[in-house]
């Protein structure tokens, strides 16, 4: 297999496991790349992308971005903060005011469930869901897994624990689909309130206790409590979460085992994770943010393929 099934990237639901690989594959051959003295290939010399954020962002447009260029692509970079949007411009408007620049790929996040979906529907262009409400983050998904496989040599098989809260994560979505398709058992751990109700129709174990979650797997993924996003009280106080739900050196220590640590980022140090758990030899949170540039290269030139 040397294309993708698809013209865009949408989520990992929407995608297969030879997808999964082949962009695996891949960002292999772009991790040796972005770590050589000159880290730019003149792969996307003629494409021109557009990074379209409808939601605050650092990381992930951050690595974006550094992908596009590592590409030799030309970016455009839109924030609807100082843009149309305000003006009551509509979505499909906008991105088409700025397709008519000749833009060939567009990457978007927005806050609205979908809106990947609505937009490949009504333009041409292909499509990079780089988060979409609380569904989907595909490419954060796709570069945890390919963590896992970097440390571990492989995910089938491995046991995963995916903690903190999943109600308002895409990330954890985007996870359990990937996860599965690559044939990993995943659980996943916080309090009730910030668990789906029909979670388990996902095929996914669901536990309560951290200590029984981190005894049962090989990677813990530990999510960020998504304050902005929650318009009620979840949960006592943070300090009542962290006391309950949060991860420190001591609990891994107790552990028969050691086992790997991830987190997406942003951190709340001393919340969902102590410092000396996200600076251990356990972590390779760093590891993650790296491979993140390596695999959105790896997306970007084979949905570049795809037209």
């Amino acid at each position: 297999m040397s294309q993708l099934s698809t013209k865009h990237l949408l989520g990992i639901k929407d995608i297969t496991a030879d997808d999964i690989n082949l962009i695996f594959e891949t960002a292999d051959n772009f991790k040796e790349v972005i770590n050589r003295p000159i880290k730019k290939v003149p792969s996307l010399r003629d494409i021109t992308i557009a990074n379209i954020f409808f939601e605050n962002s650092t990381r992930t447009k951050l690595s974006f971005e550094l992908a596009e260029k590592r590409l030799s692509a030309d970016v455009v970079n839109f924030s609807s903060s100082n843009s149309s949007v305000k003006k009551g411009e509509t979505l499909v408007d906008t991105v088409n005011n700025i397709l008519s620049m000749k833009v060939d790929m567009v990457v978007m996040r927005h806050s609205s469930p979908g809106a990947p979906h609505f937009l490949s529907r009504n333009i041409k262009a292909n499509i990079v869901n780089a988060g979409d409400g609380t569904h989907e983050h595909p490419t954060q998904a796709l570069l945890d897994a390919f963590s896992i496989r970097e440390k571990l040599g492989d995910v089938a098989g491995k046991k995963v624990a995916i903690i903190g809260d999943i109600l308002h994560s895409r990330v954890a979505l985007s996870n359990i689909f990937c996860l599965q398709k690559l044939g990993a058992e995943v659980m996943v751990c916080g309090p009730t309130t910030l668990l789906p109700k029909h979670i388990g129709s996902l095929g996914v174990k669901v536990e309560h206790d951290v200590n029984k979650a981190l005894q049962w797997c090989d990677v813990a993924n530990i999510l960020r409590i998504q304050l902005e996003r929650q318009q009620i009280k979840y949960f006592p106080s943070l300090r009542e979460y962290a006391l309950y739900f949060g991860v420190n050196k001591k609990m891994l220590d107790n552990l028969d085992k050691e086992i790997v640590i991830m987190h997406p980022g942003p951190i709340n140090r001393g919340v969902e994770l102590n410092s000396d758990v996200a600076d251990s030899e356990h972590s390779i949170i760093l590891n993650q943010v790296e491979n993140g540039v390596a695999v959105r290269m790896a997306v970007l030139y084979l949905l570049a393929g795809v037209r």
